[in-house]
């Protein structure tokens, strides 16, 4: 004997809704990837700040893949220079497309007449208006040999 299962089609309201969580998760993802390349790039920035006060024939340790590698500072230096160059185009590619997505989002709104309600805090709004994120500041992944 089988069952016949109904099958209940979305509404248009539930279609529009789902449609608008997916672009704020998109969105969110992108802050999120955003805010942890922009951590890099700060820390990245703040080691190589202190290794040019440096000489260049100091040892220091840089961590690879979970392995701590002993390097001189004239061999780790010119690596962590281009990828701080690599990492500030990503960070402008993922600005300009969080700031679309943004739109995106807003156009969607104002089309639909969509009104967000409860569980939307300041910041939220901000990143959805603007395509901003916070920013959180922590230490360096090289470390210098006093010898």
């Amino acid at each position: 004997m089988e069952k016949l299962v109904k099958v209940k089609k979305p509404t248009e309201e539930e279609l529009i809704q789902n449609t608008f969580n997916a672009l704020r998760t998109e969105q969110r993802q992108l802050a999120t990837k955003l805010s942890e390349i922009e951590l890099d790039l700060n820390e990245h920035s703040i080691v190589i700040d202190t290794l040019n006060k440096l000489d260049d024939e100091r040892k220091c340790f840089r961590l690879i893949g979970g392995v701590l590698v002993e390097r001189k500072i004239c061999d780790v230096l010119p690596t962590l220079i281009k990828n701080r160059g690599e990492m500030g185009k990503i960070v402008k590619t993922l600005n300009e497309q969080l700031t679309k997505k943004g739109i995106e989002i807003n156009d969607f709104k104002n089309k639909h007449n969509i009104q967000v309600r409860g569980g939307v805090t300041p910041m939220s709004e901000e990143v959805e208006s603007q395509g901003v994120e916070k920013k959180a500041d922590h230490g360096g992944s090289v470390i210098v040999n006093n010898v």
